[in-house]
């Protein structure tokens, strides 16, 4: 939960934690677990690293609500403005124009949110 939270932050972990029912328990649990506990706490990358992953990641798969999170998660974990550009320009290559386009979409207001841009 600690790596959670770090990533994260307190206030989304708080709303998620609030969002919790009978039914999505196990799964939140789950994520807790193997994710943060599990993934996010392994030696092998830092988090700059895992934050370029998991963005890349989001775009490829369209999972744009996870992506626009995860800009935020990398700002915290260190990734500047100009980075997280990068990152977009580097996965759209990849990935394709119209999913870089969404991308910029996403993080200029996920930025304008945390007063970045």
């Amino acid at each position: 939960m600690a790596v959670r939270r770090a990533v994260l932050s307190d206030a989304h972990v708080d709303r998620a934690n609030e969002r919790i029912t009978d039914f999505t328990a196990d799964f939140q649990d789950f994520i807790t677990r193997t994710a943060w506990g599990d993934i996010w706490s392994r030696p092998g990358l830092d988090r700059r690293s895992r934050s370029i992953a998991v963005l890349t990641a989001m775009m490829a798969l369209g999972h744009d609500e996870e992506f626009e999170m995860h800009v935020r998660a990398a700002r915290r974990n260190g990734l500047s403005v100009e980075e997280i550009k990068e990152v977009i320009l580097q996965a759209g290559l990849y990935c394709g124009v119209p999913v870089a386009n969404t991308a910029f979409a996403l993080a200029s207001r996920a930025l304008r949110e945390t007063g970045d841009l």
